[in-house]
């Protein structure tokens, strides 16, 4: 179960630094370092952080229903009083 912790961790440590790389190349601009014309090709740096953001997350959503499935996690929620 300490492992799992661990794992949730790390996927969320790799989501926030790609949505935190996507940022950079934001700010940067996407263009070519060295193009100077308007019609230069853009790089797709941003677009590619972004895709493995979305990729982090449904790696971590997978992940984590797997465990319960397994058996590796239980739900701790809170209980329901009727």
């Amino acid at each position: 179960m300490l492992a799992m912790k661990y794992v949730v961790i790390l996927g969320f440590v790799a989501i926030i630094g790609s949505l935190a790389a996507a940022l950079v190349f934001m700010m940067r601009g996407d263009r070519a370092p060295d193009a100077e014309d308007a019609n230069a090709p853009r790089n797709n740096h941003m677009a590619r952080a972004l895709a493995f953001r979305i990729g982090f997350s449904v790696l971590l959503f997978a992940i984590v229903l797997l465990s319960y499935f397994m058996g590796w996690i239980q739900p701790t929620g809170l209980p329901v009083s009727r």
